[in-house]
């Protein structure tokens, strides 16, 4: 339950940060390219990275690390957690799970989005 709290925590965190990158970001221009999804999307790359090795090297408690990882990264972009699963099974050399997922994910989620889209008109 004390996970549950910490990745809660971190997650509104990360939600509330997303937003208001996104809005400073939007606000510098109007442009077809989506620059506020994409830094975010960069950032927590970075962010789940740093999380990730930091947390593996130093002493830190489960909670902690859950609420860096899955609550953070997680509230402020699920594309992270993407990237840093893709990462591993390149690491671990499961090529062919590694291209199915990245392939999956692209075009499912995409499909997804169609979909909801199909479904609210």
């Amino acid at each position: 339950m004390k996970s549950l709290l910490f990745i809660f925590l971190g997650g509104g965190t990360g939600s509330v940060l997303r937003y208001l990158l996104t809005i400073g970001i939007s606000r510098q221009g109007v442009t077809s390219f989506p620059w506020g999804t994409f830094a975010v999307n960069v950032l927590g790359c970075i962010l789940i990275g740093v999380f990730y090795t930091m947390t593996s090297r130093i002493h830190i408690s489960n909670e902690v690390r859950l609420m860096l990882t899955i609550g953070l990264c997680g509230g402020f972009t699920t594309f992270s957690t993407f990237s840093n699963e893709s990462l591993q099974l390149l690491k671990s050399g499961m090529y062919p799970t590694f291209f199915a997922y990245v392939i999956g994910s692209v075009v499912l989620g995409l499909l997804g989005v169609m979909l909801g889209v199909w479904m609210s008109e």
